[in-house]
């Protein structure tokens, strides 16, 4: 039963981070939002590609570190 309350208090953690990381969000004017350096911008005429690979890098590097820490305390017990 314990392991279903710490599984509970983690995704309650989870939702108000992601609560207030969208609450943020709506003051920040993604028009001006190029990406990090390194992603692919490519703009024509009438032509918008946005590839946000190093984004994606770095988002990647960030959950990864994020599920680890996560998974390294429930093994401990």
């Amino acid at each position: 039963m314990t392991e279903i309350a710490k599984v509970l208090i983690v995704t309650g953690i989870v939702i108000l981070v992601i609560g207030i990381i969208l609450s943020l969000l709506d003051r920040v004017q993604f028009n001006q939002f190029k990406g990090l350096p390194g992603d692919i911008f490519i703009q024509k005429d009438n032509f918008i590609f946005f590839f946000p690979i190093v984004t994606s890098i770095v988002i990647s590097i960030i959950l990864s570190i994020l599920f680890f820490l996560i998974f390294s305390v429930f093994r401990k017990q």
